[in-house]
């Protein structure tokens, strides 16, 4: 990792420990980051955002070790969807733990996590110790930044600090797969398509 990346990552995790707003790249877009695990940090969030607080914000993980503790059971299909997906482009919605942010939470009692390919994510997460917040870096209603130049006029000095990575691959998001009781439901076509998330299941668990 760039000399220069590593600075930019110390200061963007002491922003973090400070309950401030980071703008760091993911395998598709920019994202804007705050310790998803602070009730003062993402109530930072959606006011940067604009974005109404019932919209549940998905997290990113450094390993599945992080992204499973968000939850409060983990199905099989789901263990079997990390292990073959991540680190990548795949959102599981997996039942809240309890003590997770509401913020957080659908109405269904789920909290979407993924373990991203980026390095830089997962350094991320990593320093943090925990999970931080994986909502793209743009404005409520605004299309998702691929260029750091983007994420700056959009967002400016209500950000601490950006992590730039040059021009990102963009594309689909991540897809964003519930994972409970009733089985696999896809919630948010992605990069990860339908037929892969069955292949990797061999159909039984999918719906």
């Amino acid at each position: 990792m760039a000399e220069k990346n590593s600075t930019a990552i110390g200061d963007a995790l002491a922003a973090l420990a400070a309950g401030e707003a980071i703008v760091y790249p993911t395998e598709t877009f920019y994202a804007l980051g705050v310790d998803a695990l602070s009730l003062k940090a993402l109530e930072r969030l959606f006011a940067i955002k604009g974005r109404e607080p019932d919209k549940p914000v998905a997290l990113i993980a450094a390993d599945l070790t992080m992204a499973f503790a968000v939850a409060r059971e983990v199905s099989a299909g789901a263990r079997v969807l990390a292990e073959a997906f991540w680190p990548g482009p795949l959102t599981l919605v997996l039942p809240a733990r309890d003590g997770i942010p509401a913020a957080l939470i659908g109405a269904d009692g789920g909290v979407g996590v993924r373990v991203s390919s980026h390095p830089i994510a997962r350094a991320l997460a990593a320093g943090l110790r925990g999970p931080l917040t994986a909502t793209s870096a743009n404005l409520a209603g605004e299309p998702p930044a691929v260029e750091p130049e983007a994420t700056r006029r959009a967002l400016g000095d209500r950000v601490k600090v950006f992590v730039e990575d040059g021009k990102l691959a963009g594309g689909a998001p991540s897809t964003v797969v519930a994972v409970d009781g009733l089985g696999m439901r896809v919630l948010r076509p992605g990069a990860v398509s339908e037929r892969q998330l069955a292949a990797a299941l061999k159909g039984d668990e999918f719906k």
